[in-house]
């Protein structure tokens, strides 16, 4: 069983608390225009939105670092934007946020990834993607290793948070994975289908159900055979713990030599799923750093997941909200 006092518990907190955790991936910047639909186009049978509002947010992995910075962490955001406004943008919302842009590498030959979201009457009535999906050179590997060596020795965790856009080639997945094993550094990985099995030597592995899927080729459903995905992944990986997210199941943590654990979802009532496999790694990154066990950091961020699902939108988990509900609740897992 799992229990969390409330020592413990301010121990794992207070532990975590401003840790370096440097997150490496595919960067992007979300923008939301919303306005009223009064009327249909004479051109097309489509909405004409009349834009009143509009916003923008931090996207991809991004996303992980606000969330870092929310729990109260110090996040390291290294990756990629273009030489642009949606680029400006987003180096903007780093320093709003009190996060630091040094890790920004900025190129002229791609744009930052931007994903317009186009709302009327508070419907979703449109998605538009700007972005080149397309991995990295030699040339900008170069740059983007160069960077990380800059900012490595300042961070004591490292997340890869993969969205396939490019700057998480083979090459740099190679590189990052030596170093961090070479300095004992936890390393964690939110992967995606390409790449899937290049991740080797992690720590910690966090597909969600239908990514294993595609990896394995065949069915994932039930407990067992949860299990024996996450079993087969600990050994082609070689990782040290792999940690299944589910839906609605919650999750599931394989760790080596030790009985399955699954943990049921704890939200309450669903709003909007978005964002929530972000809030996991970085709850788990946070968690480790504060000297968590593995099964104590999913059981954290599970919490963590059902409290973002709660929310409309992309938001970060709250330090304080995570921190009340764990007191609260008496956590007991097997």
């Amino acid at each position: 069983m799992v229990t969390f006092s409330a020592e413990r518990l301010a121990t794992i907190f207070q532990q975590f608390k401003h840790r370096s955790i440097m997150v490496v991936g595919d960067l992007m910047v979300d923008e939301y225009l919303r306005g009223n639909v009064n009327r249909l186009s004479p051109e097309a049978p489509v909405p004409v939105v009349e834009i009143d509002h509009e916003s923008y947010h931090l996207g991809g992995a991004a996303n992980v670092s606000i969330n870092l910075k929310s729990l109260g962490c110090q996040p390291i955001t290294l990756g990629l934007v273009g030489n642009d406004r949606a680029g400006d943008i987003l180096i903007d919302l780093l320093k709003e946020a009190g996060m630091s842009a040094e890790g920004i590498v900025k190129c002229d030959d791609r744009p930052t990834t931007l994903k317009t979201r186009i709302i009327g009457d508070n419907q979703h009535i449109a998605r538009v993607d700007r972005e080149k999906i397309e991995y990295i050179n030699n040339s900008l590997l170069k740059k983007v290793i160069q960077r990380f060596e800059d900012l490595f020795e300042q961070c004591e965790a490292i997340i890869l948070e993969d969205y396939n856009k490019g700057i998480l080639s083979k090459e740099l997945i190679q590189y990052i994975v030596k170093r961090a094993r070479q300095h004992n550094k936890p390393l964690l990985v939110d992967p995606k289908f390409i790449n899937f099995l290049e991740y080797r030597g992690v720590t910690l592995f966090k597909p969600n159900v239908k990514e294993t899927v595609h990896a394995l080729g065949r069915m994932v459903s039930s407990d067992q055979e949860v299990e024996q995905a996450g079993q087969e992944l600990l050994n082609v990986l070689q990782a040290e713990c792999v940690l299944i997210t589910r839906g609605g199941k919650g999750m599931s943590l394989i760790e080596k030599g030790k009985q399955a654990n699954h943990i049921p979802t704890r939200t309450r009532k669903v709003a909007d799923v978005s964002g929530a496999g972000d809030t996991v790694i970085s709850t788990m990154a946070a968690a480790l750093v504060g000297g968590a066990t593995f099964r104590e950091a999913a059981t954290m961020a599970n919490y963590a997941a059902g409290l973002v699902c709660e929310e409309v939108g992309i938001v970060p988990v709250q330090k304080e909200s995570l921190f009340n509900i764990l007191k609260q609740e008496q956590l007991q897992h097997a």
